[in-house]
């Protein structure tokens, strides 16, 4: 008889307005205050590529008790894509087809916008459908750029250009789909290279230190430091002709051995379709985004006692 999951999908996680239903659920993330900020691609479809989404698409619910607190971004984004929280509880949001960065307020107000609307490239002001955006404490900012491109870029606190790395390729140090990435508290970049089914480590200044490679790894799709130091990540499964029919939830020390592993491919509660980003509340919550025909956000959560006597890193 096998081990039970260590951790439990919480049924009826969110509360949905009646009727209501969500997007692909492509970014998560928790603020300081438990509120989980959901970036959803609302009725964005085939025959509305390249309008502007017309409902909002962030919505904020009370990570506890899952009722919605707030939604906003109606009319402002095309094609959403990642969501990141930072330190100080502002929202960092990607746009594929815009071609854009955001930095958003609690309430979506935007503070910085970086990179030309609607305009690809490859410089100092221009993305190729960035993905993803991970804030270190003094402000300066990383972008996985991305899908177009094949780098990652660097910033200032204030939106300056400061330096890049990467190209196409499989090396060490190159991408094929740059999807996700989280720093570590001493400043290592992690950046899930997707489509060549690795994790790759670097330093603050871009200089290959190691990647997470192997079957049990499968294919990296995103990544989330929780708050005992571990990380978590989200398999997605292969993407090919047929359904994935893998997906899984792992759970990781900060050199990339396997410690646990959860979750499966599937639509009943608890399984994942496309687990596309993944964010750990500061009780140890696991909240799981979903795309495809996915479409939802899933809280997993393990009992207090067994969260307290969890190994933490040294």
């Amino acid at each position: 008889m096998g081990l039970p999951p260590p951790y439990r999908v919480v049924h009826g996680w969110p509360i949905l307005p009646e009727g209501y239903v969500l997007g692909q659920v492509c970014g998560v993330g928790v603020d300081s205050h438990e509120h989980v900020f959901v970036f959803h691609r609302a009725d964005h479809g085939g025959d509305k590529q390249g309008a502007l989404i017309e409902a909002p698409v962030v919505m904020c619910f009370d990570g506890a008790n899952g009722k919605l607190l707030d939604s906003w971004g109606a009319g402002a984004f095309r094609m959403p894509h990642g969501l990141r929280v930072d330190d100080r509880d502002n929202i960092w949001l990607t746009d594929l087809e815009l071609h854009q960065v955001f930095k958003c307020s609690h309430d979506g107000t935007i503070r910085m916008s970086v990179g030309a609307a609607g305009v690809p490239g490859w410089d100092h002001l221009h993305f190729n459908k960035p993905t993803d955006v991970a804030v270190a404490r003094d402000g300066s900012f990383y972008v996985s750029d991305g899908y177009g491109n094949r780098r990652i870029a660097k910033f200032a606190p204030q939106g300056e250009f400061l330096f890049e790395w990467g190209r196409a390729g499989d090396k060490p140090g190159e991408f094929n789909e740059v999807h996700n990435l989280v720093l570590d508290r001493e400043g290592r970049v992690y950046v899930t290279d997707r489509v060549n089914r690795r994790v790759q480590v670097f330093s603050g200044e871009g200089q290959f230190i190691a990647q997470w490679k192997s079957e049990a790894l499968g294919c990296p799709w995103a990544l989330a430091f929780g708050a005992d130091g571990f990380i978590y990540m989200v398999d997605g499964g292969d993407q090919t002709a047929q359904l994935p029919g893998r997906a899984r939830l792992t759970r990781l020390d900060p050199e990339g051995s396997i410690l646990e592993q959860w979750s499966s491919y599937g639509n009943y509660d608890g399984q994942l379709y496309y687990g596309h980003d993944i964010a750990v509340g500061k009780a140890g919550d696991v909240f799981v985004g979903d795309v495809n025909h996915g479409m939802r956000v899933q809280k997993f959560s393990r009992s207090e006692q067994e969260f307290l006597f969890l190994p933490r890193p040294r």
